[in-house]
């Protein structure tokens, strides 16, 4: 554990290669070619993320294990997301790209920069954990006001969008689970805009491609995303370019295995003390266990040493 830990605290700056890779990688992902616009069937420019007026830059921001978390609650931050997808689905733009941090994500991006630097991408970063709302409290006069996790905020922003009109895309988890889920929010919100739906599962980025255009052609308002950390990461900075017809982005990591009924949420009262994690790991020690005691100690170091 203490080599770990070093080994984070002694890494050296990037070097002016490192970083000349990193801009370039940024620059490639943000810029559509001819041949590749030809197959989404639009006409050819430059596209560059468009930041001016994004209302996601304006919530405050606290350092949080090394990541930069936004200060909003659940139901501020579903009305916003709303307005913003309302707005941008209308305009030739990049999508808003939303994520959110926990202890494993602390712990990952922590030791991988390529990972972190997918979190860095996003427009705002919300804290999906408990121990970053303690952190938060405990060194910043003014901290988080609640833990968004995603698997509330999904309702909330369902509700916003029927009673709005907004549109929402489902991509990702299993078929089955998919299908579930979205019969789910079928039945909770009867007069939602459900704009489509797709397992989160690719041979190729082939088919990616093909599967972006299809959700282009939908227009949906809002996409969310459930394929799990980085994969769901990686798949908006490769892609977001494809998709300029989608208002808001948001990943989701495990949120249709709940939505579906597949997989129980820990009791109220084990998510509100932050050990939400430990319920998951009773569910699934197997696959959970040794994650778990590996990213949880490093990322509660992170989160109460690497602050400001």
């Amino acid at each position: 554990m203490q080599a770990v830990i070093d080994e984070v605290d002694e890494a050296p700056e990037h070097t002016r290669a490192e970083r000349r890779e990193t801009s370039d990688r940024r620059i490639s992902s943000f810029t559509a070619t001819q041949e590749k616009l030809a197959q989404l069937g639009l006409d050819e420019r430059r596209l560059s993320p468009d930041r001016r007026g994004n209302v996601f830059h304006r919530w405050r921001r606290l350092s949080l294990g090394g990541l930069p978390v936004v200060a909003a609650d659940s139901r501020e931050t579903a009305r916003v997301i709303v307005d913003e997808a309302l707005r941008r689905s209308a305009l030739w733009r990049f999508p808003a790209y939303l994520t959110s941090t926990n202890g494993e994500v602390t712990y990952r991006c922590a030791v991988d920069s390529i990972e972190r630097d997918l979190f860095l991408q996003a427009d705002a970063i919300h804290a999906d954990g408990m121990a970053h709302v303690f952190a938060s409290r405990l060194y910043h006069d003014e901290g988080l006001p609640e833990r968004v996790a995603t698997s509330d905020l999904f309702y909330d922003v369902a509700a916003e969008a029927e009673a709005r009109g907004a549109s929402m895309y489902m991509l990702g988890a299993t078929e089955a689970s998919n299908a579930a889920a979205v019969a789910a929010v079928r039945a909770k919100y009867p007069g939602i805009r459900m704009a489509g739906q797709r397992h989160g599962f690719f041979r190729d980025e082939t088919e990616e491609i093909a599967v972006c255009a299809e959700i282009c052609a939908l227009q949906p308002d809002i996409l969310w995303i459930s394929m799990g950390v980085p994969r769901e990461q990686r798949f908006i900075v490769r892609h977001r370019h494809r998709l300029t017809a989608v208002g808001v982005i948001k990943t989701s990591g495990g949120l249709f295995d709940f939505v579906s009924g597949m997989k129980r949420r820990a009791p109220v009262w084990m998510q509100a003390i932050g050990v939400e994690w430990l319920w998951r790991m009773m569910l699934e020690p197997r696959r959970l266990g040794w994650r778990y005691l590996k990213t949880n100690p490093l990322a509660l170091y992170l989160l109460l040493k690497k602050q400001g």
